[in-house]
């Protein structure tokens, strides 16, 4: 009975390690220059998201600099789910030690696995947007229809609009308009969002106003990491 029972242990442990295995041949991957992990340490990320509680499969693991300071962190994505022009997904966010300040610890109601750590995964929703036959993702639309919000976006991608006195139009040249972050409608209030077009490199706020067909965008605000 004991020597039947090692084996079943040893059974589970290997198709625990094949799993993992899997998993990492058909992850995708986003790392920044600073925060590149190596296979061993995939596998480790992938393990103890799964212990954390994100649903496998999982799709993605992505480094980020944590401007304006000098660390690292690193985000694991499971799954999309799609309903209608919902999408939701479990993300988890993870630490490591050897990119964090010396000494730097887990809490007690974080799980631990090596030099990596991490909570809860949380649900991240996004909303589709349908332009010129592909699919754009925003996180949030607020005073505004989708049909409104797409009309705008394809404006804005053709170059379709003018600018206000105030604007630098170099600076709209660093402007992701295929990652909006979302749009925001109050009385005769329009802004939207835009990632930079380089990663960990802050957002745009467009303040936009309308007049018949034309879009105008009257004031620009950076925000720098």
């Amino acid at each position: 009975m004991t020597r039947n029972l090692s084996l079943i242990f040893i059974y589970v442990a290997v198709l625990s390690v094949s799993n993992v295995i899997a998993q990492t041949e058909k992850v995708e991957r986003d790392y920044v220059e600073r925060a590149k992990l190596t296979e061993d340490q995939e596998k480790e990320v992938i393990s103890l998201a799964i212990k954390c509680g994100l649903k496998k499969p999982i799709v993605r693991i992505s480094t980020h600099n944590m401007f304006p300071t000098p660390f690292r962190g690193i985000r694991v994505q499971g799954v999309e789910k799609i309903n209608g022009r919902e999408v939701t997904t479990q993300i988890l966010s993870m630490s490591y030690s050897k990119w964090l300040e010396p000494g730097a610890k887990p809490s007690k109601s974080q799980t631990r696995e090596g030099d990596f750590w991490a909570g809860k995964p949380y649900t991240q929703k996004k909303i589709i947007l349908k332009i010129k036959g592909k699919e754009v993702r925003t996180s949030s639309i607020q005073g505004m229809t989708l049909e409104e919000c797409e009309m705008i976006l394809v404006k804005l991608l053709d170059g379709e609009y003018e600018t206000g006195a105030q604007i630098n139009k170099n600076l709209l040249q660093e402007v992701d308009w295929n990652n909006p972050s979302g749009f925001f409608k109050r009385g005769e209030s329009l802004s939207i969002g835009f990632l930079h077009k380089v990663k960990d490199s802050g957002f745009f706020d467009l303040q936009i106003s309308r007049k018949n067909d034309k879009i105008i965008i009257e004031q620009m605000f950076q925000a720098i990491p």
